[in-house]
């Protein structure tokens, strides 16, 4: 029997053998007490007496006990009662206060208040998404809104021109990349499965992904080293394909001129696939890489211009959704490696 179970049997058998003592107590006092004023008749109304005085003072005792207990007892659910009621109206900083037994009105008190600690988390999430949300979509617009205004200006020289127009097209293409990330990361953290697998070479999709972005990467001329075996994956292969384009973009994006990315991709014997990106750019510190997979998060506000900060929350959800793990190892000024973890296949889905 566990532990709480025991504690809350004392408890009612302590409370039963109480009620039965007191009650015995006051019936043997009665008694003696009858028989000293009234001895002659004692034999005869002692059992009418017996009976009367048991009634009489079960209840009265009863009574008393009841008050005082139910008050001890029911404090704690009714202070629960009133916390559940100021949740109920929006207020999640409201806490109870926890016992040191392990019964299950603690264990339910310490329940209550780690789902107001979820829901506190959750609300603080939503307000700082809604808050960053509008920032990042109110930004690009306005800049957008000045430099068209600027182009209505006659006065302006055709390189002005050339180059309100070069930030024009530069705000509506981030405006749209973000809206299509926000897009596809809510559709991700909606789904909870994979579905529409195949079965693909993720070795020739990472090969893809750099093609795609060889404009980027050729104009810093870099330099890009690529060891990967042949892997043959099952699984989304449009929804993995988010994982390279992000994290290789992140790699160009923040190394510097004639610098080094590095690209790695390796199936274990049990079929667990292991693939690094490394480069050598600016790194990140300690702080910037706790918060790198938060939505919105830019840890380099000299590049906030280039993206959005939703690529890696993608990443990550997608990584995720897959049953992988990703993580990343950084120094400033020292480069940047993400490694990714995937499950090996489960045979029963191919």
């Amino acid at each position: 029997m566990k532990r709480e179970h025991l504690t809350i049997h004392f408890a009612v058998f302590a409370f039963i053998f109480l009620m039965l003592m007191s009650t015995g107590g006051f019936m043997i006092f009665s008694i003696v007490f009858i028989r000293s004023l009234y001895p002659t008749v004692f034999l005869r109304a002692v059992p009418i007496a017996m009976f009367l005085i048991a009634i009489g003072g079960s209840v009265i005792l009863g009574t008393l006990i009841s008050i005082l207990v139910s008050r001890y007892l029911l404090r704690p659910v009714d202070d629960l009662i009133k916390a559940i009621k100021k949740v109920a109206q929006g207020d999640f900083s409201v806490r109870v206060k926890e016992g040191y037994s392990a019964n299950e009105l603690n264990q339910l008190r310490k329940s209550f208040n780690n789902m107001a600690e979820e829901l506190s988390n959750t609300e603080l999430f939503r307000n700082d998404f809604i808050n960053n949300f509008s920032h990042e979509f109110k930004t690009p617009i306005v800049s957008i809104r000045g430099f068209a205004k600027q182009l209505q200006n006659d006065n302006i020289s055709e390189e002005q021109k050339k180059e309100y127009v070069d930030i024009i097209v530069n705000e509506s293409d981030r405006l749209a990349s973000m809206s299509s990330n926000i897009l596809l990361l809510s559709k991700f953290e909606n789904q909870q499965i994979v579905t529409d697998k195949t079965t693909f070479y993720l070795d020739e999709q990472i090969r893809g992904s750099i093609l795609l972005l060889e404009k980027q990467w050729s104009a810093k001329n870099l330099e890009l080293d690529i060891d990967m075996d042949e892997v043959s994956y099952y699984s989304n292969e449009e929804m993995m394909s988010h994982i390279w384009l992000n994290i290789l973009s992140n790699a160009v994006k923040f190394t510097p001129e004639n610098g080094k990315i590095t690209v790695k991709c390796k199936k274990s014997p049990s079929g667990e696939v292991t693939v690094k990106i490394s480069d050598n750019g600016i790194g990140m510190d300690d702080r910037t890489q706790k918060h790198i997979f938060d939505k919105f998060y830019q840890g380099d506000s000299s590049h906030a211009w280039a993206g959005n900060g939703l690529g890696l929350s993608l990443a990550k959800r997608v990584t995720d959704l897959c049953g992988g793990k990703i993580s990343v190892k950084s120094q400033p000024n020292k480069g940047t490696t993400f490694t990714i973890h995937l499950p090996a296949e489960n045979p029963d889905e191919i």
